[in-house]
């Protein structure tokens, strides 16, 4: 399981920005806010990048 919505909520950023950024899909995006789908390795330091916290940040409950 993955922290990503919670970090978008903290950061006030929606799906559709971080589809945008990322060149995925909305219903990607929303698969891995869900917990439906996993980012690849690739694709999670990305998604930190664009959001500025740490790979950590987006696994683990701190």
């Amino acid at each position: 399981m993955n922290r990503i919505k919670l970090v978008l909520q903290e950061k006030g950023v929606i799906q559709t920005w971080l589809a945008i950024k990322l060149d995925k899909s909305y219903n990607m995006v929303n698969s891995y806010v869900a917990n439906r789908r996993q980012p690849s390795v690739e694709v999670l330091y990305k998604i930190a990048d664009l959001l500025d916290v740490s790979v950590k940040d987006l696994l683990t409950d701190n």
